[in-house]
């Protein structure tokens, strides 16, 4: 991955679509919704078609899946898929993977042959999708192997697209996305890097505390157009988290396009944004 030729690069977007698998249709209601909630027309593309997309882009971006099949009963794009096809397109691409981790045991044999075998850099957890509290003792083996190999874990927070409007917001539970949660994880693994994705409306502020005290910690701006971003979020990433934020886009429910051209307008310091668009997400990678 040449850094030199890339403008960004984007550290959260989502692969919705299978090279190996056919579309589960349990999916249906639920990609609905979230097409309501982000006002926005699916555009699901497989990994190599995202390669292609986000090279003519010269962004080179995080790609991963969510495993939801415990929490909502839908067959996940596999691990493996995500990361062999990143992998071929290394140029532009960096696989994620996601296990839930009432997997257990069996989830903590997938982490190591993840990051043995694929060369995986990180971990995707949806706590409310997945229906657990990150400081749960049940997860801990599953971060003992991300710490182990210097990995990085990625976790939802604030509230979420998925199943809003529908009855029962689809059953899932916003409470496990608070950003609180990762302070005892931040804690207990301060050798872990974790990334709190999204500003976490409605809890912005434990999250830039939590940020700004644990080393260890970073935020991502994806799921949201930065002209929504609350004061306290842009003074801080002119200021104390400069160096620990992170662009993320959330494709596909918002294009790179789209959250490039909004974050322009936004009033953040020339000499913070190249921060914000790569070099943070290249060291935190380490890609050089």
């Amino acid at each position: 991955m040449n850094l030199e030729n890339l403008v960004a690069i984007d550290i959260h977007t989502h692969v919705e679509k299978s090279l190996w698998m056919k579309t589960d249709p349990q999916s249906a209601d639920l990609e609905a919704a979230k097409g309501r909630y982000f006002k926005y027309v699916a555009m699901h593309m497989s990994v190599p078609d995202m390669a292609r997309y986000f090279r003519e882009r010269k962004t080179a971006f995080v790609v991963f899946t969510v495993d939801k099949e415990r929490g909502q009963g839908i067959q996940r794009i596999t691990n493996e898929e995500v990361a062999e096809l990143a992998n071929k397109e290394s140029d532009i691409a960096i696989a994620f993977a996601s296990i839930d981790p009432a997997r257990g045991q069996m989830g903590v044999r997938e982490a190591r042959k993840l990051i043995k075998d694929y060369g995986v850099k990180g971990f995707k957890f949806h706590p409310s999708v997945q229906g657990f509290f990150p400081n749960d003792p049940m997860c801990y083996p599953l971060y003992e192997v991300i710490a182990e190999h210097k990995s990085i874990a990625l976790f939802h927070t604030g509230q979420t697209g998925i199943g809003a409007g529908m009855p029962g917001g689809g059953g899932i539970r916003l409470k496990y996305a608070n950003p609180i949660h990762l302070d005892d994880v931040a804690a207990d693994f301060p050798d872990m890097s974790i990334i709190m994705a999204h500003p976490a409306v409605p809890w912005q502020d434990e999250q830039l505390s939590i940020a700004v005290h644990k080393p260890n910690v970073y935020i991502d701006l994806s799921g949201w157009s930065p002209k929504y971003f609350e004061p306290k979020l842009v003074q801080y990433m002119n200021t104390l988290l400069k160096h620990k934020i992170l662009f993320g886009s959330d494709f596909p429910v918002i294009t790179p396009d789209r959250w490039l051209a909004d974050f322009d307008q936004l009033d953040v310091k020339p000499e913070v944004k190249p921060l914000i668009l790569k070099q943070n997400a290249a060291k935190l990678l380490g890609l050089g």
